[in-house]
């Protein structure tokens, strides 16, 4: 009994000992081969156009690919191109928009303070002031220290947004260098992708191929299914709201859709998060329109999100509303933005990896000495 159980302890050990190697290995190689890694995603996202090229258009696979990646990659930059540039010019405007809107409740704000009542208030709290020295002296030390907080804050939110200009400034060499490696990555291992396939399934030894194989389809199916569901969906919400922020005639509709369908990644909280805010704002403002337009258009984008989001989910693997909030939390503590992507996708690799059945096969091999 002893021998048995010394033999668990055993293997548990060395299975423990193998995942944290296997995770120190890969927080090593990641931002090395990164570059790589993408390279091989474009791969794999060109193969079935370079493949119908070569039957349809019978061009030689190396020119298949060469077409492929000037397809997708101009494509890729025009797009982008295009949207970075309206996005600045709106951004700008947004900016020019928050000084006049900041001024006017400046305004507002010095109105109010000159009502009567409250004027009354106030010269009851200065008399009841300088009766009191004491706590006279202890709230100006709190204003200063507000100020002075306030100040420091702003003036850190300024030099962070400039060094961050400064810092994608210098990097865009690196970039530039970056995306050369990707490109001639892609092309080779696109080049010879049967290959290169057949020589990443011969690394796997045997006992495991089976097992990666179902990891593989399981991932194909529910990791590329859920992105092109989000991606599907985000699309959707940004044409909604731009398409109704153009008919209210609100300036900047570009910069307000793509916020508006990126915070859509937000279970349940989605749109809701900026259009919530926006119109009771525009109520409170007086602007009644703009309030009923923008309640309008948020009735409309929950229902076509009712309409549309089920028959968009039966494509990939649906995934509980906290578990993603969860991982998207932990993805922007460890990644930052990019995290609010990278976390459930991990959450979606993990699944794969458990509905494989690895977690059962690694306790079967620690109870009993055996994967299966």
């Amino acid at each position: 009994m002893d021998n048995v159980f010394v033999k668990r302890v055993l293997r548990g050990t060395w299975v423990c000992l193998l995942l944290i190697a296997l995770l120190l290995l890969a927080y090593w190689l990641i931002p090395l081969l990164y570059p790589f890694l993408i390279a091989w995603l474009v791969a794999y996202i060109m193969n079935p156009f370079v493949s119908w090229c070569e039957i349809h258009l019978r061009l030689p696979r190396w020119l298949a690919v060469t077409f492929a990646l000037l397809v997708y990659f101009g494509s890729t930059i025009i797009v982008f191109s295009a949207a970075i540039t309206r996005l600045v010019k709106e951004l700008i405007h947004v900016t020019e928009s928050l000084d006049l809107s900041i001024e006017k409740w400046k305004n507002v704000f010095m109105e109010w303070s000159q009502n009567e009542k409250l004027q009354s208030i106030m010269n009851e709290i200065n008399r009841f002031i300088a009766s009191h020295p004491g706590y006279s002296n202890t709230l100006h030390k709190n204003i200063d220290s507000t100020a002075v907080n306030i100040s420091t804050a702003i003036s850190r939110t300024v030099a962070s947004l400039l060094n961050g200009v400064v810092n994608l400034l210098t990097s865009l060499p690196s970039l530039g260098i970056i995306l050369l490696v990707i490109l001639l990555a892609a092309f080779f291992m696109s080049k010879n992708w049967n290959q290169n396939m057949l020589f990443l399934a011969r690394l796997i030894p045997e006992p495991f191929q089976q097992t990666a194989r179902e990891i593989w389809n399981d991932l194909q199916k529910a990791l590329f299914g859920y992105l092109t569901t989000q991606f599907i969906m985000i699309s959707i919400t940004a044409v909604i709201v731009l398409v109704g922020l153009l008919i209210l005639r609100v300036e900047s509709a570009f910069t307000y859709a793509i916020l508006i369908g990126f915070v859509d990644l937000l279970p349940y909280l989605g749109v809701g998060t900026i259009m919530l805010p926006w119109l009771i704002y525009a109520y409170v403002s007086g602007d009644l329109s703009l309030g009923i337009g923008l309640s309008i258009l948020y009735g409309l984008i929950l229902i076509a999100r009712q309409l549309i989001e089920p028959k968009v989910l039966a494509t990939s693997v649906g995934l509980e509303p906290l578990p993603v909030l969860i991982a998207m939390f932990a993805g922007l503590k460890l990644f930052g933005v990019l995290g609010l992507i990278i976390g459930p996708v991990s959450l979606v690799i993990i699944g794969a990896i458990i509905r494989a059945g690895v977690i059962r096969d690694m306790r079967n091999y620690i109870v009993n000495g055996r994967l299966r």
